[in-house]
């Protein structure tokens, strides 16, 4: 199974009243989790962008455990459970305060969409090569 971990710190703007991170601002930590996933195989976003598939978000499920507070460093893991076989890919993401302590997970969804046609379409060769030797049985 592939896996990736970001390290990101909370910033104060991303804090509300109660001095907690206003739950949406969890959804950039998580794109930027999936982002630098991608490019720590080689895969930038831009790069699949440039070759006209981009990466829709269709469906998210969020549970959130604990709070996060301003100057944080927050561990976002993200992992694909298994390696995508159409057009969806579906990631299961964590968010970490260290050492261990899960403050909130998430499992999102996306369609690999051709931007010309805004047709539904298959992964990306490339990615498909470089995700191949996590998922040997």
């Amino acid at each position: 199974m592939f896996t990736h971990e970001t390290l990101i710190r909370v910033r104060y703007a991303e804090t509300d009243q109660m001095g907690v991170v206003y739950h949406g601002h969890f959804f950039p930590y998580l794109e930027s989790g999936r982002v630098e996933a991608m490019r720590s195989l080689g895969v930038a976003y831009a790069d699949m962008e440039k070759m006209g598939i981009s990466m829709p978000v269709i469906e998210v499920q969020v549970k959130y455990l604990r709070p996060a507070r301003y100057d944080d460093l927050l561990r976002v893991r993200t992992s694909l459970p298994q390696l995508p076989a159409d057009h969806r890919i579906v990631f299961q993401q964590e968010v970490y305060r260290d050492p261990e302590e899960l403050l909130m997970k998430a499992t999102i969804k996306l369609y690999f969409w051709e931007t010309a046609t805004n047709q539904k379409t298959s992964m990306p060769e490339m990615l498909l090569h470089r995700l191949k030797p996590f998922y040997v049985d």
